[in-house]
């Protein structure tokens, strides 16, 4: 299948199968491919599938569509292409020959049996022998084939290419058979890998040159693979005549094979499969034309340097596969460690202030009954912000586009938290811009980020040296282009070294107070926006958030979109 694969982005490791006709893609829920990208317009690009290829075609996007570096409006897409949109990178793994079921049904391994005519194996070589084709230093005769094959740089780079920009296992071993028949005159060839599990060669793909027999079986000796994978040496067969190596009971090859090269995909640790390829012209046929043999021990050479870089990409894919799992399960640990650290403190209070009502209610003490209830309360006003900041920062969501001020949202921060200031001493002085105009954002997501903001700062001054005065400044600027609110508290800043981790999910610098959510919940509103936040602060100096956001205007806005 078709795919396109996010390689960079906030949706790296994501892949969308390209299956229907026509599949948008943008930041719009409504696309087949939708992207989490700030930079990524609404409706941003479309692929369309026409006379079995792809077209990529930009819908007017603001920053632009770009495929393999270069800006494009409409391009037709290949196998490996790089396609970005914002800081999104996607690359595109086009249509195969065949897939693994089908390779697997048409290839079959035979069983040694008696054979009148056992096939001769004319040379057999290791896998530091085969490697040796990459060593320029290596004296070759200037008329043979594999110095021409060598000095034309472009076939080795064609290999490093195909391994090196394609991450799916099925697309690589597709592209390395076609490589293949590309450089050697074979007529029947396929890939087989080990399964990891069973230990057992799976047929992968499978390709014949003749289009009249497509269907045709690939019959291939279990005495040959047990060979190439035991010894890890490429052997070059033929049945001209019987090599004394092999019983001679033994079925090297049937269905009137005359030569083939069966080589060990080896690679940093173990053998991760086997090529093979061979030729089918009958006796008959090199009586009447008189051609020679098709394949050299150069050939056979070539194929072991392609087999071993074949097989360092299988092995860098599956490790990479690996580490993504591993990525996951550990960040999963993680968070329910995290989350069961926080809610067993919270489900502590909520003890505590339930204990205090019971002891209330039997001594029928008003006075104790609301200290327990105002306990109770600030742990479910607790548990009640940790399950909005998950459900902001896990769920993806749009932000709600609308005309609105952000002075006034601003303003109604300050008076949520003006209460909670005076009650800790702390003064809060605000200073508004005069020239804010109306602006086009999500009030209800800038007001979260601000609120998590200032409360930040308030906590920060909880635990103030005794007689020093607590203050928060708040303000905002604007520009011209963009608008900014800076939050600025004088206390005991924040060190060097745990700023870089500020907006890390569930780290947090106030212990059992905080989730470790707020700043990061407050990062990814602001991207959403296409905005950004950011820190300034010295140790005993105090901390200086701010954040920042582009400036749309409602006329502005209404224009984009009715272009989209």
């Amino acid at each position: 299948m078709p795919s396109l694969f996010v390689i960079r982005g906030n949706d790296q490791g994501t892949r969308f199968d390209l299956s229907e006709e026509r599949m948008g893609i943008g930041r719009d829920p409504a696309n087949a491919i939708q992207v989490h990208d700030s930079e990524v317009s609404r409706h941003h690009a479309e692929v369309r599938f026409h006379e079995r290829r792809h077209v990529l075609v930009d819908l007017g996007s603001s920053n632009g569509t770009y495929v393999n570096g270069r800006r494009i409006t409409q391009a037709e897409l290949a196998t490996g292409d790089h396609i970005q949109i914002g800081r999104t990178v996607l690359l595109y793994t086009g249509l195969t020959a065949e897939t693994a079921e089908d390779a697997a049904f048409s290839v079959d391994i035979s069983a040694p049996t008696p054979a009148e005519e056992p096939s001769h194996i004319v040379h057999a070589i290791t896998q530091e022998e085969g490697s040796r084709l990459l060593d320029p230093a290596a004296v070759l005769p200037p008329d043979s084939w594999l110095a021409r094959a060598r000095s034309n740089l472009q076939v080795m780079y064609r290999t490093a290419l195909a391994v090196s920009r394609t991450l799916d296992i099925d697309q690589l071993l597709q592209r390395i058979m076609d490589l293949i028949f590309e450089w050697i005159e074979a007529d029947r060839g396929c890939i087989m890998l080990v399964d990891p599990e069973t230990k057992a060669l799976t047929p992968k793909v499978r390709r014949t040159r003749h289009k009249a027999r497509p269907d045709e079986k690939i019959t291939i000796s279990r005495t040959i693979l047990d060979y190439v994978m035991n010894r890890r040496e490429g052997v070059l067969t033929s049945d001209a005549s019987q090599d004394r190596r092999w019983d001679p009971a033994a079925s090297i090859l049937q269905a009137g094979v005359r030569e083939a090269i069966c080589t060990p995909m080896q690679g940093r640790y173990d053998v991760v499969g086997v090529l093979y390829v061979d030729t089918t012209i009958s006796p008959q046929q090199i009586l009447q034309t008189g051609q020679e043999t098709k394949f050299k021990e150069d050939h056979l050479k070539l194929m072991i340097a392609i087999g071993h870089q074949a097989a360092l990409a299988v092995e860098d894919t599956r490790y990479y596969s690996a580490m993504v799992q591993a990525e996951r399960l550990a960040a999963i640990g993680q968070t329910i460690a995290v989350l069961s650290h926080h809610i067993k403190n919270i489900l502590q209070g909520i003890r505590g202030g339930s204990y205090l009502i019971e002891m209330g209610l039997t001594e029928h003490d008003e006075s104790i009954i609301r200290r327990g209830w105002n306990i109770v309360e600030k742990n479910q006003a607790k548990i009640s912000a940790l399950v909005m900041d998950m459900l902001t920062f896990s769920k993806e969501r749009e932000p709600d586009l609308r005309p609105a001020n952000l002075n006034q949202v601003v303003s109604d921060v300050v008076e949520l938290v003006q209460p909670r200031a005076a009650e800790m001493h702390v003064e809060i002085h605000v200073q508004l811009a005069e020239t804010m105009p109306e602006m086009v954002f999500d009030p209800e997501g800038i007001h979260h980020a601000v609120l998590n903001v200032a409360t930040n700062a308030l906590d920060a001054l909880a635990d103030r040296p005794e007689g020093k005065t607590g203050k928060v400044e708040i303000h905002t600027d604007y520009d011209g282009r963009l608008a900014r609110v800076h939050v600025r508290d004088n206390g005991p800043g924040i060190p060097p070294e745990e700023i870089e981790n500020l907006f890390r999910p569930f780290v947090s610098t106030k212990g059992a107070r905080g989730t470790g959510l707020g700043l990061p919940v407050s990062q990814k509103i602001l991207l959403e926006h296409g905005g950004r936040i950011y820190v300034q602060s010295e140790p005993g100096q105090g901390t200086c958030f701010t954040l920042e956001l582009p400036v749309v205007l409602p006329t502005a806005a209404s224009s984009q979109t009715a272009a989209h």
